[in-house]
């Protein structure tokens, strides 16, 4: 068995403002939707109940809204989120829902109960959805959990991870690192392997792209938004002031300001991400802004040094000789291919992989679910997934990138998630910004030692783990604790 996760399962195209809240509960009813089509025609009638998490936060996180919108059909990797934004918030009671985008059935609000004293054994993101008929008899019935990161599953199926036929085993940083010893690969490498056995070198690479080109995306809308954030908090966006204010200090061409770009890239994600727009989890959408900051932190500010000296580049972009930009130990491609456009998202691909196999560590070893963990298991984890990204792309060995994964990790243990009002906005937004900034600080700090250090990743996964079961469960996505409980809403 290994603990990898495809970078396409843990790196996911989707909608704000939460991956386990909004595009868990959207795949789950979706699913629902799917299972039901050999008996459309008898459905009547459709209810769902959230429990736990889902039921505290689920108004908040816009979970009622997605859940319509799985029953209509439609995926959190192609939907308009103005589709999702709203669609039970403003739903007509008695309108008929097109279930599975083919069936009517008459559905009203009232339809969706939600149940946040009540916690199914499973997880504590937990839906129930039933399909009745014209009489009132149940037709079907699935429980569902929506178990970070956008992942579910559905009660009563096989809890052994679906990676395990991945050929390049590991299931812990030190098993990783011993894989990588072995065959004389890097952390990235070990990841595209794996993609590999599964998609083409071409549909991988343009794979990794495609979740480059969404993570840009976001930032750049983010950047040049404004107005409030929907919700009763009225939360002003920031990204796009201070956009223009580091545009206007940096017009003369003679200063850079890095680091507060790096803040502004993570504000921006995250802004998006509450307003409910199209946003990349990683691996959730509460920590959705710390991977895409850092990487295009590198793009923006580092990526082009050591370019320029005639080094041969192979396709997946490892620049031989003193800037290690990827991972394929292939034959250099032309030089014309020697662009510099070409050369940033070979290394973005090295960022993003390395970044996968740090992050399925945790999911396999911990959690990535901040109802589970709290938000060491959500900001933690992207912390580590960028710090060891970026001293990847940085040159650093795969030691030092697991160094800077453990510094990360280390210093987000016992993070709480206290959602004001239940929205991901505050302290969420802020915290990405913070935690990117951590995340350079640690591979930094990686990237001047040798990669030998007295705490190991895996102690400090496990650590998060027996954490999250000791934090009480009013400080894991409830609102029930923390900021949630002292700061005035209105």
């Amino acid at each position: 068995m290994s603990a990898y996760v495809s970078a396409f399962e843990l790196f996911s195209i989707g909608v704000g403002p939460s991956s386990s809240h909004t595009v868990g509960p959207l795949r789950a009813a979706r699913s629902f939707a799917a299972l039901l089509r050999p008996q459309h025609s008898a459905v009547a009638r459709l209810e769902c109940v959230l429990y736990g998490s889902l039921g505290a936060t689920g108004i908040g996180h816009g979970t009622p809204d997605a859940i319509v919108a799985g029953l209509q059909g439609h995926e959190p990797e192609t939907v308009d989120p103005a589709v999702v934004r709203g669609a039970w918030t403003d739903w007509r009671d008695g309108d008929a829902l097109l279930l599975d985008g083919a069936h009517p059935v008459p559905f009203s609000r009232g339809d969706i109960a939600f149940a946040p004293r009540t916690r199914l054994p499973g997880h504590p993101n937990a839906l129930t959805l039933r399909a009745l008929d014209a009489r009132g008899e149940l037709l079907a019935e699935e429980t569902y959990y929506s178990i970070g990161g956008g992942f579910i599953r559905r009660d009563g199926e096989d809890t052994a991870l679906a990676t395990a036929s991945f050929p390049h085993a590991f299931d812990t940083a030190e098993a990783l690192l011993a894989l990588c010893d072995e065959h004389g690969w890097t952390i990235a490498e070990v990841a595209r392997r794996n993609e590999e056995s599964r998609r083409s070198e071409a549909e991988v690479a343009a794979g990794l792209d495609a979740i480059w080109d969404a993570m840009a995306g976001c930032v750049e809308a983010g950047l040049h938004a404004d107005g409030v954030l929907p919700g009763m908090l009225k939360v002003k966006r920031r990204a796009g002031a201070i956009r223009a204010q580091l545009d206007e200090v940096e017009s003369d061409g003679k200063r850079e300001l890095p680091g507060e770009w790096l803040g502004a890239f993570a504000l921006a994600v995250n802004e998006e991400n509450a307003s409910g727009g199209r946003v990349v989890t990683a691996p959730t959408n509460g920590a959705a802004g710390i991977v895409p900051a850092v990487a295009m932190y590198w793009w923006r500010f580092l990526a082009d040094s050591g370019l320029g000296s005639g080094n041969a580049v192979t396709p997946y972009g490892e620049l031989v000789g003193s800037a290690l930009l990827g991972m394929h130990p292939a034959d250099p491609v032309a030089d014309d291919d020697l662009t510099v456009e070409a050369n940033r998202r070979r290394g973005i691909r090295r960022f993003l992989l390395t970044a996968t196999a740090l992050g399925s560590l945790f999911k396999a070893n911990a959690s990535i679910s901040g109802a589970e963990g709290g938000c060491q298991a959500e900001v933690g984890s992207a912390c580590a997934m960028a710090a060891g990204g970026l001293t990847a792309v940085m040159g650093g060995t795969n030691r030092q990138i697991e160094n800077a994964a453990e510094i990360a990790m280390e210093h987000h243990l016992g993070l709480t998630c206290d959602p004001v009002g239940g929205l991901v906005q505050i302290p969420c937004i802020e915290r990405n910004a913070i935690a990117a900034s951590t995340a350079v600080t640690a591979a930094r700090l990686a990237l001047r030692g040798d990669g030998s250090h007295y705490v190991s990743l895996d102690a400090v996964v496990e650590t998060m783990r027996q954490t999250g079961i000791d934090m009480s469960h009013k400080y894991k996505e409830t609102s029930e604790g923390g900021l949630a409980v002292n700061v005035i809403e209105c």
